[in-house]
């Protein structure tokens, strides 16, 4: 789909500010596509290829804009010293005091236009750098990127372009979902919205206002595609939850944009802050009624041995009670203050695919497929996450497959 700006308004635009900068027009269109909504993909920057790859501009009554898919770099001479220049330009953009956010492999494909879809071509190999908005200009980018190009040659990589693009950065890390804790402690049931037990409560980047849904189950990948131990959390839920587009595949490819995924919607965590208040609210009343109840056994001028424990009794309560409401409030303050930014605080993964959903109506398979699984992040999962006692059967069979 092109985007939603014409191609006349866009070439009108096409005010080049910079020897190395690209015009209006290929900033906003080079990338056209690669997200999935044409609204939001990146702004490039800078690429080393661009006085001997021109980027076209669409003609005629109905231009067209080329769509772009990220696609893995998987087999170029890239992959074998990766290990080797990665960390050099990673190096390079301390030293340079470079704003980025970012620093990727990826390659483009580039699709044919409509009915001519076999034109599509795959694109070189990319070093793909992200950097903070308006951060870096195009003359600094250029300059870069010569000396990455030279670290590439030192190492026997000439086939490679540097692109550069704004991308604004999602921190997944920070603190951890909550622990779960015995029945027996005061905060155990107004927790649970933030703990990673089954059903937690999820929300697509984006979608907050439109979907909401709960973890279907955890599961833990054993070995990744080459057999090596893999330590990574996957989550599955419903594509509904997850999608807005829920009848196309969706396969999260390296390089690309994430989506991600979030442990509760706005309304579901001020659910949650409620059922804390509420709690707190109710053992206030408690101390009340502990406090009355004592003033009035005291006032008994005939007091018993049996009179005497039920004040103790009422006593041991009420002081019980206080030490959850301190348990209660302390919950209180560490979820408002840790919690409750959802775009910097509860990210908790990005998706990684989405089955479209199918359904099945005929004689003996009479079913609806609804189903999405995300990467779970590190941080927020693993020093929690104890895994589930399941067996997965023929889906484990299918799960080893979308994930390779």
């Amino acid at each position: 789909m092109p985007s939603n700006r014409s191609a006349n308004t866009l070439i009108s635009d096409c005010t080049r500010v910079s020897e190395h900068a690209p015009d209006e027009y290929e900033k906003v269109s080079y990338y056209n596509g690669i997200t999935g909504n044409n609204d939001d993909h990146p702004a490039l920057i800078y690429r080393s290829n661009f006085l001997t790859t021109p980027f076209s501009k669409p003609v005629g009554r109905f231009p067209h804009i080329p769509l772009k898919t990220v696609r893995g770099v998987f087999g170029t001479p890239l992959n074998l010293v990766w290990d080797i220049v990665g960390p050099q330009i990673r190096d390079l953009m301390k030293a340079k005091k470079i704003n980025w956010s970012s620093i990727d492999t990826a390659r483009f494909y580039t699709h044919g236009p409509p009915g001519e879809e076999k034109k599509g071509s795959l694109g070189p190999v990319v070093i793909w750098v992200g950097v903070i908005p308006d951060s870096t200009s195009a003359e600094t980018a250029h300059e870069v990127s010569q000396e990455i190009l030279a670290i590439l040659l030192e190492n026997q990589i000439d086939d490679v372009v540097v692109e550069w693009r704004e991308a604004v950065v999602q921190r997944l890390a920070g603190r951890s979902l909550l622990p779960h804790v015995d029945s027996n402690d005061p905060t155990h049931h107004v927790r649970r919205f933030l703990t990673p037990l089954l059903g937690v409560p999820l929300v697509a980047e984006g979608m907050e206002e439109d979907a909401q849904g709960t973890l279907t189950l955890w599961f833990h990948e054993n070995k990744d595609k080459h057999g090596n131990l893999s330590d990574k959390v996957y989550g599955v839920t419903n594509c509904h939850v997850l999608r807005k587009a829920t009848t196309v595949e969706y396969r999260y490819e390296p390089g690309a944009p994430k989506e991600y995924v979030r442990v509760c919607g706005e309304r579901r965590f001020q659910q949650g802050l409620d059922e804390i208040t509420n709690a707190i609210q109710d053992h206030v009343l408690l101390i009340d009624d502990y406090g009355l109840r004592i003033a009035r056994l005291l006032r008994n001028e005939d007091p018993n041995e049996q009179h005497a424990e039920t004040i103790n009794d009422n006593q041991r309560q009420m002081e019980k009670t206080k030490k959850a409401l301190a348990a209660l409030a302390a919950l209180y303050d560490e979820v408002t203050k840790s919690w409750s930014n959802i775009q910097l605080d509860r990210n908790i993964g990005h998706l990684q695919y989405a089955a479209p959903i199918t359904v099945r109506t005929e004689v003996g398979a009479r079913y609806t497929s609804d189903w999405a699984a995300f990467l779970a992040t590190e941080a927020k999962v693993k020093d929690k996450f104890e895994g589930n006692v399941i067996d997965l059967g023929a889906f484990q069979i299918i799960f080893s497959f979308l994930f390779v």
